[in-house]
């Protein structure tokens, strides 16, 4: 089907062969969206902005001087996972995460892992998110990580590459959610010819998976979202999935602990919190332990929930698992925990704190993108191949300080997709954020949170950084047509 539309030049295109050629699982949206001219599209990016706009869909930039909050940008070109690739996707991703939580069980228990040396001790224990004073305890049925966001890219023959791992507040999700709910009432007509799996039973899910980790004995435990408050970036999400859980949304001040048991108060009284599904960064969340600081967190939390009266989720000390100086380990994580091979590939990865990677790093800065290990949304990085010769030189003396703070990967080529960009579709680079919970037993959201550069060229997806978002779909069926 020949088509006006580009494909990318590098990489791999996932909608587009290098011919131009649509590849059969986009032909109907392809056509469906062809037929669309100009005046038409603009109308329904209007349709959605207003949208967006009436139902507060929004994230807040810091530092920026017109104004915190955003809309987030949405692409209504959507992206499509075939039913027998997302099938081995689930599969890897379980894995996955099943041994982060074996990981990180071990790391705060007998350190068997430590111990016959699969990962060093120094490397653990010196990780700013590793919390010796949590070490001998263990949550509920053991599980630390009962919401986890798992990074994927696709490399340059299309097969999906774990980036990074999100073990500690992942969001997003809410954007999944409202991308199809706003494709629908914007586009519903590219919906034809194809059974797309849903998503919007993700609250219920959620909440089974915390109410399955409440304390022993609570028949009908009581769930509320801790939210650091209305000025937070994802504070929307925070809102939107106590909204839609059908539980309180609550701050640091509404809770009160005594006799090592929660209670928030309310107009009736106080009343009992068995589960906390908190938004708050381990530092912040209870002053007695952690930052003594702190104005939002709940004091004597970390004691009630150590006494296990209390769940928090994730567990404080998860973030340790997605610290960037263990990824480079994960294979061996997976291999030691659960005897098996890794069902998803991951990027090759150079690790500051060795001598012989950080001279490497230090000789091949344009080359390399260089991350802080514990950093985030896309602050402190260096995408070397983009990157001018004074930004890599200014770069160059930050790396020489601290190197021990820094893993560097070769670029990988994020995969493309067609994106609307004002006058036509061109390619734009993507990423993939599924979103993988832990309740009774392992369950993978089916579809994820698909982020797109919206910057021509660019390898920044994080909306913090001018990223957008896209609807993600997973078919229910191989065929389409």
């Amino acid at each position: 089907m020949a088509t006006p539309w580009k494909a990318a030049e590098k990489g791999y295109d996932e909608a587009l062969a290098g011919d131009d050629a649509v590849r059969g699982l986009y032909r109907s949206v392809v056509e469906t969206l062809n037929r669309c001219d100009q005046a038409d599209i603009r109308r329904r990016e209007e349709l959605q902005e207003v949208s967006l706009v009436n139902q507060g869909i929004t994230f807040t930039v810091y530092g920026e001087q017109e104004g915190t909050e955003r809309t987030f940008p949405f692409d209504f070109v959507p992206r499509i996972i075939g039913s027998d690739e997302w099938e081995q996707l689930e599969r890897g991703l379980i894995q996955r995460v099943t041994a982060i939580n074996l990981f990180l069980e071990d790391v705060y228990g007998d350190q068997r892992c430590l111990r016959e040396g699969v990962l060093p001790f120094d490397l653990v224990l010196s990780r700013s998110d590793f919390r010796r004073e949590l070490i001998g305890t263990r949550p509920r049925h053991g599980v630390f990580t009962h919401i986890t966001g798992v990074d994927l890219l696709r490399g340059e023959q299309g097969e999906f590459l774990v980036l990074e791992d999100n073990c500690r507040c992942p969001s997003g999700v809410s954007y999944v959610l409202e991308n199809r709910n706003l494709l629908s009432r914007v586009f519903p007509e590219v919906f034809a010819n194809y059974g797309v799996r849903p998503v919007e039973r993700y609250p219920q899910m959620l909440l089974e998976a915390l109410k399955f980790s409440a304390p022993r004995g609570r028949e009908h435990p009581s769930v509320a979202v801790l939210t650091p408050g209305l000025n937070n970036s994802a504070y929307f999400e925070h809102s939107f999935l106590a909204r839609e859980m059908g539980v309180p949304l609550v701050e640091g001040r509404d809770l009160i602990v005594e006799n090592d048991q929660v209670s928030m108060r309310t107009t009736r009284g106080r009343q009992r919190v068995d589960v906390i599904y908190r938004r708050i960064d381990d530092a912040f969340l209870d002053p007695v332990v952690f930052n003594a600081s702190s104005l939002l967190g709940v004091p004597g939390l970390i004691h009630a929930w150590r006494a296990g009266n209390v769940t928090i989720a994730n567990a404080p000390g998860a973030g340790v698992a997605d610290d960037k100086s263990i990824y480079p380990w994960m294979p061996e994580i997976i291999r030691f925990f659960l005897d098996e091979d890794p069902l998803l590939a991951q990027v090759h990865t150079y690790i500051g704190r060795r001598p012989e990677d950080a001279a490497y790093i230090q000789d091949n800065l344009a080359s390399l993108v260089v991350k802080l290990t514990d950093g985030a949304g896309g602050y402190g990085m260096l995408v070397g191949p983009t990157a001018t010769q004074d930004e890599i030189a200014e770069f160059s003396k930050v790396f020489k300080e601290r190197p021990e703070a820094y893993i560097a990967q070769p670029l990988v080529e994020f995969s493309s997709h067609p994106t609307w960009v004002g006058d036509g579709y061109g390619p734009r680079h993507v990423d993939l954020r599924p979103f993988v919970l832990y309740g009774d037993k392992v369950r993978v959201l089916q579809g994820g949170l698909t982020r797109v550069a919206l910057e021509e060229g660019s390898y920044v997806v994080n909306s913090s950084q001018g990223g957008g978002s896209k609807d993600t779909w997973v078919l229910a069926e191989e065929l389409v047509r």
